[in-house]
């Protein structure tokens, strides 16, 4: 364990002092309960306080950048920005999953994987930076692994619209997403889609649900029709 999360305090580029706190972050729900801990041990008390956080963090941040538009606009902006699919998406890119406490049927169901897993342990994350750093250190470490690439991030988890308006504006077909395999058991299967314009397949995507899996796959067709203009 004490090499887990050296390894990771090196990704995310802070060094605990206190290492329950770190333990905490990455303690989920069904592990507590399997092995007979206090509730108040997993890391929901510490997501809970990471995500005021963030939303302070990702506010001054929008304030600051986006200086003429109006509260309506930053509010939406801002719900993009830290919505669970956009949280995975920044904790896959550390990793996070692989250093998750689960418990067994947690584990077994894809858990590692899941965004609402995944996306509270960063919330987590914060949280416990925040108490064991303070808010600068927080802070640093939500500009560096949450508001980084955000062109590039909204492109990926907001693909599906995305690519609605550019089909659009640019064509007279519609687009349609269909399901062309399925694998694993029942409990933690595996999606592939493929996303068309019309007859011609533009991208394909694969996921643990079908909706991610539809998301990948549009993502894939932006960067296609992008590569053709």
């Amino acid at each position: 364990m004490q090499y887990y999360l050296e390894e990771l305090q090196e990704k995310i580029e802070y060094r605990f002092r206190d290492k329950e706190l770190l333990l905490s972050a990455l303690m989920h729900s069904s592990y507590t309960n399997e092995k007979h801990l206090q509730k108040y041990k997993c890391n929901e008390r510490l997501e809970f306080l990471g995500d005021a956080v963030l939303e302070l963090v990702s506010s001054e941040f929008l304030f600051f950048s986006n200086r003429k538009i109006s509260e309506g606009e930053l509010t939406k902006l801002r719900a993009s920005m830290v919505c669970e699919p956009s949280l995975a998406f920044c904790a896959r890119e550390i990793q996070l999953g692989s250093y998750l406490l689960l418990g067994k049927g947690e584990e077994i169901t894809g858990g590692r994987e899941r965004d609402s897993v995944i996306s509270d342990a960063l919330e987590a994350l914060i949280g416990a930076i925040y108490l064991d750093g303070g808010f600068a250190n927080a802070k640093e470490f939500i500009h560096k692994f949450v508001l980084n690439d955000l062109e590039n991030k909204k492109l990926f988890y907001d693909s599906k619209t995305i690519l609605q308006e550019m089909v659009q504006a640019n064509f007279t077909d519609v687009i349609s997403y269909h399901l062309i395999g399925e694998e694993g058991p029942d409990h933690n299967k595996t999606f592939s889609v493929a996303v068309c314009i019309g007859e011609e397949c533009y991208g394909n995507g694969v996921g643990k649900t079908k909706k991610a899996a539809e998301q990948e796959a549009a993502y894939r067709a932006i960067l296609k029709l992008r590569k053709k203009d």
